[in-house]
């Protein structure tokens, strides 16, 4: 995009946002993170980046459309709806079933006295999968901003997601037909906790209104995620994910 059409981008956003009362960041980026979430391999996509405001309505690029129904003194709650990423089993997933994108659909609870810390709990259910790849899901964690300096701001978080049995299943699970196709043992995956995730993010001013965002994250699959043939056999109990975004700040 050239810098003339990126001004003129920027400059319809900030003339929508004074016209609807909508505040926040968005921007565009590139991730290079986990084909699926067993580890099987790596790939670089483009990602957008959003984190919005309007009113008690929210749009961020992890937690989704959220509406904070009830808001009081530093708590929040209300339901929320999310992208859940599908599979496309290929290479040496070949023979395993492919997974459906899916839409996840809940509610959330939060405590945020400060801007700069939160702590949070998401429980969901995955649609538009069918029955056998549509379970619950949810996550729960916190997250800690800071300054560092020269309008350097950093953001730490830890969250832990959890599912039931047949959302596990979906990704983590390989049945009989599957094993005969793949050479994969046959598993069947359990409900719980499936994975640990430790996040660093940092923004960079760049020039009024636009930063450089970057953040870098670890994933540590535990339970019957981190137990599964597909993640013994090609798969990875440790992932790592990094994320890079031109974003454009109005309010």
């Amino acid at each position: 995009m050239s810098r003339i059409t990126c001004a003129a981008f920027a400059g319809l956003l900030s003339l929508s946002a004074h016209a609807t009362g909508i505040t926040g960041d968005v921007g565009a980026g590139v991730s290079y993170q986990p084909h699926d979430p067993t580890g099987s391999r790596y790939e670089t996509r483009p990602v957008p980046y959003l984190d919005l405001d309007w009113g008690d309505v929210s749009l961020g690029t992890d937690d989704g459309l959220t509406w904070s129904a009830l808001h009081t003194h530093g708590f929040s709650a209300g339901p929320y709806i999310n992208y859940l990423q599908g599979r496309t089993s290929n290479g040496s997933l070949q023979g395993l079933r492919n997974v459906s994108d899916m839409a996840e659909i809940g509610g959330f609870v939060q405590y945020a006295p400060a801007d700069f810390w939160r702590v949070y709990a998401q429980l969901g259910q995955a649609v538009g999968g069918g029955h056998s790849q549509s379970g619950a899901l949810g996550k729960v964690g916190g997250e800690l901003g800071y300054p560092l300096g020269g309008g350097v701001i950093g953001s730490s978080g830890l969250v832990a997601h959890f599912a039931d049995a047949r959302q596990t299943q979906t990704y983590f699970g390989v049945d009989d037909s599957e094993a005969a196709a793949t050479g994969f043992k046959a598993y069947n995956a359990s409900g719980g906790f499936q994975n640990v995730t430790l996040s660093q993010s940092f923004q960079f001013p760049l020039a009024p209104n636009w930063s450089l965002l970057t953040s870098a994250s670890w994933v540590h699959l535990v339970g019957s995620a981190a137990d599964s043939s597909i993640v013994r056999q090609t798969g990875d109990v440790n992932q790592g994910q990094v994320q890079t975004a031109i974003s454009y700040t109005f309010n």
